[in-house]
């Protein structure tokens, strides 16, 4: 049996095939465009996966139906990373690819009667955000959307929308569902390779580059983390655990407060690093200011991902454990990326 992936060409989905095709597991890639699977196999390659066990089908969030033509072969699962991504999206643009190109996904996942691997993200934890926002988690339908973009951004608002409304079409439809809550991905573990479009890596080129001199927030803030090899590996196991459970929230426990994080990086960067802090509202304020977001490089929609909520993460390390998966560790994650960081700086 075949898993069928979306979103496969981003950092995260080279690091799942590569795990996946290492394991002997035949994989799709649903991309936009076909040619993309020469380079998507190199990378999958390089990452120690076997490229052989990669094919690729054209589809796009964004067209009714997936846009699909070709028939898929007998899936054991869907795994649904694909997302818009970005500050100061387009409502509309957000909606169509987050919200109706999930349902798109949800429903080819009921008519393969297979499982529906959803990568949602870990502020669906967040319960008291949630509340703030006006959101009912168990009632999606009565919420008031349109608020909810205009409190949180575009961004942040459809992933919570495609969220909750694929999980209450697979309760609905009681389909074989795993929802993957991950934390902001951090570099590899082990090699920091990161991706110069994840936060971690504009917060690591901020503090490089003298931008941080206050620490958002207060000494309880902090912006959970996930190594990206660990996430992988919980989205492959759970694409083929026997009966995982409903939920996963994918976030290293040993996490450090934001002042230590930007620490850990200014010290593996030769850095002085900021120590007094700055409240968000008053951070926030300033970026409202004309020109301030590009001069900062920081968007205020990003300040919703630092917090200083604590989850409880049993139920995924109860998971962990049953499949003999590492815990993961965000302290080495930031050092390693910060190290990756600081050698392309170097080789220009």
């Amino acid at each position: 049996m075949t898993i069928l992936i979306t979103g496969a060409t981003g950092f995260v989905g080279r690091h799942l095939i590569a795990r996946l095709t290492a394991a002997g597991q035949s994989v799709i890639a649903l991309l936009r465009h076909t040619d993309q699977l020469p380079t998507l196999r190199r990378q999958v390659a390089e990452l120690g996966g076997q490229e052989a066990l990669l094919t690729a089908i054209q589809g796009n969030l964004d067209h009714p139906r997936l846009g699909l033509t070709d028939t898929l072969p007998p899936l054991a699962a869907i795994v649904h990373l694909g997302a818009r991504f970005g500050w100061k999206l387009p409502p509309d643009e957000a909606r169509q690819t987050n919200v109706e190109g999930s349902l798109a996904v949800a429903r080819l996942a009921q008519s393969q009667d297979c499982r529906l691997v959803f990568i949602s993200g870990f502020m669906l934890a967040n319960t008291r955000h949630l509340a703030e926002l006006g959101i009912n988690p168990e009632a999606p339908d009565q919420t008031s959307w349109d608020r909810v973009y205009r409190r949180a951004g575009a961004y942040e608002a459809s992933k919570l929308e495609g969220a909750l409304r694929v999980r209450q079409f697979a309760r609905d439809q009681q389909l074989d569902y795993v929802e993957v809550q991950p934390a902001t991905v951090a570099g590899h573990s082990q090699t920091g390779a990161i991706d110069p479009a994840q936060p971690l890596y504009n917060l690591i080129d901020n503090l490089a580059r003298g931008r941080l001199a206050r620490v958002p927030g207060t000494p309880d803030h902090w912006l959970p983390l996930i190594p990206v090899d660990q996430l992988a590996q919980m989205i492959a196991a759970a694409a083929v655990a026997p009966q995982p459970p409903e939920q996963l929230l994918a976030l290293a426990d040993d996490t450090p407060n934001l002042q230590n994080t930007l620490a850990l990086v200014a010290k593996t960067l030769g850095r002085k690093a900021p120590t007094g802090h700055i409240p968000k509202g008053l951070l926030r304020l300033l970026l409202a200011l004309p020109g301030m977001p590009q001069l900062m490089n920081t968007s205020p929609e990003a300040l919703n991902f630092i917090q200083t909520t604590r989850f409880d993460l049993s139920q995924s390390q109860h998971f962990l454990q049953a499949q003999a998966l590492a815990e993961p560790s965000a302290t080495n994650a930031v050092i390693a990326s910060a190290r990756f960081y600081s050698k392309q700086a170097a080789a220009g």
